[in-house]
C-alpha cells in the first residue's frame, strides 16, 4: 500500500502486481531511451546540417573571393616575382593608357582614370593570376561610338551601366551568352574593329585636323587632308612605327648555342632585350616626349601637335552622372540611357568574351569559371565610374606581358595600380609634352597584330560556310556600325545553328525483315523541334507514297531523336492522321524516354512505338498474315495490334530488362512486363499504356 506524501492523508489503493510493476518500470526505461536516442538523433542531424551548411557557405565565400585562399600561402619568392611583373604591366599600361582615352574621344586622364581601379579590384576577386583589367583598344572604340559629339558624362555612365548588366549576368549565370558568338564572328568583329581603330590614328599620325564619324567617313576625310600633313609629325609618326616594330622583335632574339643553354652573361643580354622590349611603349614616348620639350623650349610654336595638359591628381570619387548638360541642352537619366541605345547591352557583353578569352589562353589547361570572371568584372566597371572611367576588359597583350614577366599571383595588379597613381599625382605635367603622333603609333603597333588573316585559309579548308559570319561581321562593323556587325554575325551563326533542326536530314529506306515482309525505314536525322515539324511531315508523307510503297507500312526510327516539344507533339498526330486516311499503318520505333512523355503529356493516342527487334518482326509478320484474309482497314488494324500483345514473346528478351536487340543496338532497355506496375501491360500498345523505356 502507497502511503501520501501529506501525513494523515492516504492515497487510494490500487493493487498492483510485481509483474505488472517491473514491466511498468521496464516501459518507463525503454521510452526514455527512446527519447534520448531521438533527441540525440535530432540534435546530431541539427550539428551536421550545421556543418554541411558551414561548408557550402565556406566554398561558396572561397570561390567568389579567391584572395582568401591564396593569400594565406603567399611569401617572398611570390612578392619579388610579382613586383617585378606588376611594375613591368605599369609601364606599358601608362602610354597606353593616354593613347586609349584620345582613342576614345576623351581627355588623356581619364585613361589612367580607367586603368588603376580595375588593378585595386582584380587582386580580391580575380581568378586568372595573368590577365590585367583596363583599358583596351576595342572598348575605346566602343566608347567612342557613344562619346563623340558629346561629353565624358555618356562614357562615365556607359562604364556605370556596363557594370550593373555584367553582375546581373553573373547572378542570373548568364554567362552561357557569351557562347553564341562564335569564333568566326569574333575574327570578323576583332579584325574590323582593327582596321577602323587604325585608320583612326591616321589623323594623329599625319598630324591632320578634322572631325569624322564613322570609318567609311574617316577614310575619306584623311584621303582628302592629305596635302595638310604636317611633315614633322608624320616624320616622327612613321619613324615611332618602325621603331617599336623593331622593339618588338629583339625579345625574340636568342644568344648561345642552337643544342647549348646560354652562359651567364648571355641569359643577362637576353632578358635586358627582353625588358626593352616589353617597356618599348615607355622607351619610344619618352625619348619623344624629350625631343618635343627640347624642341618647344627653343621655339614658343612646338613643331609636333602635343597632348596639352593633363589634369593631375586623383579623380573626384562620386556617383557617375545620372543627367548631364551638353550645350543648352539638359539631359536626365532616360535621355541618356536612350542615347547610349544597344551599347548598355553589347559593351558588357564584347568585354565578357575578351576577358574570358584571355583567361582560357592562360589558364595552362585549367577550368575557368566564366561566371566569376563576369562577376569580376562588373565590379570593376561598377567600382571604376565611381573614379571616372569608361568601361574596361581584360587587356591581352598586356596580360600576355605579366604573364612573361613571371607574375605568380593576382597580387602583380597591385603593384601595377600603384605605379598608376604614382604617375597621376607626379607625372602628369611632363605628359604635356607627348606628341599625338607617338601615341597614334603606339595605338597602331598594338592594334595592327589583331587583324586575324591568318585563320582564313584553314577555316576555308575546314568549313566554308563559317567564312560568310566572318565577312559580313568585317564588312558591316566597317560600314555601318560594330554594334550593327555584332547583332548581325551572330545573327547568321544562330541560322546556322538552327538550319539542321528546321530543316534535318531523313533517311528514307526500303527494308526487309528476317520473316521477308517488306517496310518504309525513315530515320530522322536529329531532334524534333517545332521548326521541323512541317517539313517532316511533308517529307514522311511524301516518302510514304513515292513509287508506288503505300501499302507498306512506315516505321520511324526515333534513335536520334533526343527531344521534342508540344509543336512536335501535334506534327506527329496531325501525320498519324494523314496515315489513317490512307489506311496505310504507321509506327514508332526506339524513342527515348523524354519524347515518349511529350507525346503522352500532348494526349498522342494513336502513337504507337516498340523498342526490338523481335517486336517489330512479329507486329510486321502478323499485320502482313493479317492483310490476306481481311481488308487492312486502320481501326481493324488497331484491334489486332491489342489482341496481339497476349502471344507476344516474353521468354527474351523481355525478361528482367534485358538490352533491345535492335539492329542499330540500341541505347535502351525494355522492361519486362514484371517490372511494370500493372502486370497486364501489354508491350505494344498505345502511348497511353506503353511500357517504359529507360536509358542503360
Amino acid at each position: 500500500m502507497l502511503q501520501s506524501l501529506s501525513p494523515g492523508v492516504e492515497l487510494e489503493r490500487f493493487p498492483v502486481s510485481r509483474s505488472q510493476a517491473s514491466g511498468s518500470t521496464d516501459n518507463i526505461f525503454h521510452r526514455l531511451n527512446k527519447f534520448q536516442m531521438s533527441l540525440s538523433t535530432s540534435i546530431g542531424n541539427s550539428e551536421n546540417n550545421h556543418a554541411t551548411w558551414m561548408k557550402r557557405l565556406k566554398t561558396s565565400l572561397y570561390r567568389c573571393v579567391p584572395i582568401l585562399s591564396w593569400m594565406p600561402l603567399y611569401n617572398a619568392d611570390k612578392f619579388i616575382c610579382d613586383l617585378i611583373a606588376g611594375v613591368t604591366v605599369g609601364l606599358t599600361v601608362i602610354p597606353q593608357s593616354l593613347a586609349y582615352a584620345t582613342l576614345a574621344g576623351l581627355e588623356p586622364q581619364y585613361g589612367l582614370y580607367s586603368a588603376f581601379v580595375g588593378c585595386f579590384v582584380y587582386v580580391v576577386f580575380g581568378s586568372c593570376k595573368d590577365i590585367t583589367i583596363g583599358p583596351t583598344a576595342l572598348m575605346a572604340l566602343m566608347t567612342y561610338q557613344q562619346v563623340i559629339g558629346r561629353n565624358a558624362d555618356f562614357a562615365i555612365l556607359l562604364c556605370f551601366l556596363t557594370g550593373c548588366v555584367q553582375l546581373l549576368m553573373a547572378i542570373l549565370h548568364l554567362g552561357v551568352l557569351v557562347d553564341f558568338i562564335s569564333i568566326p564572328v569574333t575574327v570578323g568583329f576583332t579584325s574590323a574593329t582593327s582596321v577602323i581603330i587604325a585608320c583612326s590614328q591616321l589623323k594623329g599620325l599625319l598630324g591632320l585636323s578634322f572631325k569624322s564619324n564613322g570609318f567609311l567617313d574617316t577614310v575619306n576625310k584623311v584621303w582628302t587632308h592629305i596635302p595638310k600633313t604636317r611633315p614633322w609629325d608624320a616624320t616622327l609618326g612613321f619613324t615611332c612605327i618602325v621603331v617599336l616594330l623593331l622593339l618588338r622583335k629583339i625579345k625574340d632574339i636568342k644568344l648561345g648555342p642552337k643544342d647549348g643553354k646560354p652562359n651567364k652573361r648571355q641569359k643577362t643580354i637576353m632578358k635586358t632585350l627582353w625588358l626593352i622590349s616589353t617597356a618599348r611603349n615607355v622607351f619610344v614616348v619618352v625619348v619623344c616626349s624629350f625631343i618635343a620639350y627640347n624642341l618647344h623650349a627653343e621655339n614658343e610654336d612646338s613643331p609636333f601637335i602635343l597632348t596639352g595638359t593633363v589634369r593631375s591628381g586623383l579623380p573626384s570619387f562620386g556617383l557617375p552622372p545620372f543627367g548631364t548638360n551638353l550645350g543648352n541642352q539638359t539631359y536626365s537619366f532616360a535621355d541618356m540611357c536612350s542615347e547610349l541605345g544597344s551599347s548598355i547591352v553589347l559593351v558588357p557583353i564584347i568585354g565578357v568574351l575578351g576577358n574570358v578569352a584571355i583567361a582560357k589562353a592562360f589558364s595552362s589547361g585549367d577550368s575557368v569559371d566564366a561566371t566569376q570572371e563576369l562577376l569580376t568584372l562588373g565590379i570593376c566597371n561598377l567600382l571604376g565610374s565611381f573614379a571616372s572611367s569608361f568601361p574596361v576588359t581584360g587587356s591581352f597583350s598586356r596580360s600576355a606581358v605579366n604573364h612573361a614577366s613571371g607574375v605568380m599571383t593576382p597580387f602583380g595588379g597591385f603593384y601595377t595600380g600603384v605605379l598608376i597613381l604614382l604617375a597621376l599625382g607626379l607625372l602628369t605635367p611632363y605628359f604635356y609634352f607627348i606628341p599625338k603622333a607617338s601615341l597614334a603609333a603606339v595605338i597602331i603597333c598594338a592594334v595592327v597584330f589583331m587583324i586575324e588573316y591568318e585563320v582564313v585559309k584553314p577555316m576555308w579548308k575546314s568549313s566554308r560556310k563559317d567564312l560568310i559570319p566572318t565577312f559580313v561581321t568585317f564588312i558591316t562593323c566597317l560600314v555601318i556600325a560594330v554594334e550593327y556587325g555584332i547583332i548581325i554575325g551572330v545573327g547568321i551563326n544562330l541560322v546556322f545553328l538552327l538550319y539542321p533542326s528546321a530543316r534535318p536530314t531523313i533517311h528514307v529506306e526500303k527494308s526487309t525483315t528476317h520473316s521477308g515482309v517488306e517496310y518504309l525505314l525513315v530515320t530522322p536525322a536529329n531532334s524534333l523541334y517545332f521548326p521541323a515539324v512541317d517539313f517532316i511531315r511533308t517529307s514522311v508523307g511524301k516518302a510514304a507514297v513515292k513509287q508506288g510503297l503505300s501499302h507498306l507500312p512506315v516505321i520511324i526510327d526515333c534513335r536520334f531523336i533526343l527531344g521534342a516539344d508540344f509543336t512536335a507533339a501535334k506534327g506527329i498526330a496531325a501525320l498519324i492522321e494523314d496515315f489513317n486516311k490512307r489506311k496505310q499503318p504507321i509506327y514508332f520505333y526506339n524513342p527515348q524516354p523524354s519524347v515518349i512523355s511529350v507525346f503522352k503529356g500532348a494526349s498522342l493516342e494513336e502513337f504507337v512505338h516498340f523498342c526490338s527487334q523481335e517486336e517489330l518482326d512479329f507486329i510486321l509478320q502478323s499485320f502482313s498474315n493479317n492483310q490476306q484474309h481481311t481488308k487492312g482497314t486502320e481501326p481493324e488494324q488497331r484491334r489486332l495490334l491489342v489482341e496481339m500483345n497476349d502471344f507476344l514473346p516474353f521468354e527474351s528478351p523481355f525478361n528482367g530488362g534485358v538490352p533491345c536487340k535492335s539492329a542499330e543496338n540500341s541505347s535502351n532497355v525494355c522492361k519486362s512486363r514484371n517490372n511494370l506496375n500493372d502486370s497486364s501491360t501489354p508491350l505494344l500498345e498505345k502511348s497511353g499504356s506503353a511500357p517504359e523505356v529507360t536509358k542503360v
